[in-house]
């Protein structure tokens, strides 16, 4: 076998143009992972490797330091209690929205129909089950060791103190209650409703009975100027109504209770995000509805800075109730 001569080899290396010589597939693959000629390991030696990884490292390095430096830089303007946009500069606004409890299954995430039969208890243990867990904190307040002694209790001529919170006591809520499967056994159940939290809203109290807008519910307005001759403090609630929202469900609903009072007690706003805060609810028991029958309600809440926008969930809420 006739070697090749050392000045062809030469200039082979020394001319980076020439065609190399054709390696099967196989062979550049080994090649390519480790070049025995050369020691690259692909295509790259030790010195070459730890070159570029150094730069990588450098170059990452700085790269998390600025990040987090500017991460840093931008959580310092923010308090983990107060919003910086509140009110009318912030996305939620300064018209709270009200909500229903329970609500139906996940999977019916779109539903608003509470259905069920009052003589089946697997039945209806998923709206009472449901309920328990939504009134965990209601019913073990200041369970989180430190918050007990940020609770009192209050009433509206003893509001709570700057940075304190008042206690929401729904033990004593009868027939609407745990031990009492809230009624639902009874095919005469509590449904629970409550305000979203806005950071700093303060209500607009209906407290001068003359300007009592026209489309309230008559029967609330007996009980607000009812309230009114009794020269209560009162008068500072955020008022709720539920009603059947067409004649047939008005005829269907029966009476309804709301425990422990009418609306939302003052005493809890503004909302300031402290401690062991939670939102007042208004526990809503319809004593006799008609079984066997689809009833439609509407609840609203009531105050001179709330305005009515069922589909936006705004100061009103829409549900069914079904019972067979």
């Amino acid at each position: 076998m006739v070697s090749k001569d050392p000045k062809i080899v030469t200039a082979e290396m020394a001319n980076p143009y020439l065609k190399p010589p054709s390696m099967s597939t196989s062979q550049s693959l080994k090649t390519f992972i480790y070049n025995r000629e050369t020691g690259a390991v692909m295509g790259r030696t030790a010195s070459s490797w730890g070159k570029i990884g150094l730069f990588y490292l450098i170059f990452y390095g700085v790269l998390a330091a600025l990040v987090a430096i500017c991460f840093w830089g931008f959580f310092q303007t923010l308090d983990p209690r107060i919003p910086r946009w509140q009110l009318e500069r912030s996305i939620i606004g300064t018209n709270p929205g009200l909500g229903f409890r329970p609500q139906p299954p996940l999977e019916n995430v779109e539903s608003t129909l509470i259905w069920y039969r009052g003589t089946d208890s697997e039945n209806y243990k998923y709206w009472v089950d449901s309920l328990q867990a939504f009134l965990k904190d209601y019913i073990t307040p200041g369970s989180i060791p430190g918050l007990g002694a940020n609770i009192n209790k209050c009433d509206y001529n003893q509001p709570p103190p700057p940075g304190k919170v008042c206690d929401v006591d729904v033990k004593n809520w009868n027939p609407c209650t745990k031990e009492n499967q809230y009624n639902y056994h009874k095919s005469a159940p509590c449904i629970f409703l409550k305000l979203n939290k806005i950071y700093g809203w303060r209500p607009e109290f209906y407290n001068d009975t003359e300007s009592l807008p026209e489309k309230m519910p008559l029967e609330l307005k007996k009980h607000i100027l009812s309230v009114k001759a009794n020269n209560s403090l009162e008068l500072n609630t955020v008022w709720v109504s539920c009603e059947g929202e067409n004649p047939a469900d008005q005829e269907n609903i029966g009476p309804i209770r709301y425990i422990p009072r009418r609306g939302f007690p003052g005493y809890f706003y503004p909302f300031e995000n402290s401690e062991g805060y939670l939102s007042p609810l208004v526990a809503v028991h319809f004593v006799r509805p008609r079984t066997g029958i689809l009833i439609n309600v509407e609840c609203k809440a009531w105050a001179k800075n709330i305005q009515h926008r069922r589909h936006e969930k705004l100061g009103a809420v829409h549900f069914e109730l079904m019972i067979d």
